[in-house]
């Protein structure tokens, strides 16, 4: 089960990406794109394989020790586990990332490579995206009265 999950974790967030990146400005990505509930497949996909392994898992999360965690990860259900929690983490992440650079106004080009970095390595992509964020956030704020 866990290799079956692994390989299609990935197909429902797959399609978002691909309007987050392609079509930005398209109606359909945005009303599409506009519901936090796009990361419900992977997320549930995540809970469908932790539930079996939870008595695992949970002392590995509430007192991490690197050891454990390698060995657990290494094994195909730690791996699929922790690929449905990048999955979902990383397009929750790309979303907020992609609605922020709707509202404001940054240029579907600027994001696109930004986008692509987070699906890949979401920790980088967010690291490009936030100086950027912050320097348009710094020009929409209105001038101090005089």
């Amino acid at each position: 089960m866990s290799e079956t999950l692994f390989s299609i974790t990935f197909l429902p967030a797959a399609p978002f990406w691909l309007l987050m990146i392609l079509a930005p400005k398209w109606r359909v990505t945005e009303r599409a794109v506009a519901s936090p509930l796009i990361v419900v497949p992977p997320a549930l996909i995540y809970l469908v394989l932790l539930v079996p392994d939870f008595t695992t898992v949970l002392p590995l999360v509430s007192r991490p020790e690197l050891a454990p965690l390698a060995e657990y990860l290494g094994t195909p259900a730690g791996t699929a586990i922790a690929w449905a929690h990048f999955i979902a983490f990383d397009l929750f992440v790309g979303r907020w990332m992609y609605r922020q650079s709707r509202e404001l106004d940054i240029h579907p080009l600027l994001m696109a490579p930004i986008l692509v970095v987070t699906i890949m390595v979401a920790p980088v992509g967010l690291l490009l995206f936030l100086p950027v964020r912050a320097l348009r956030t710094r020009k929409e704020e209105p001038a101090p009265a005089v």
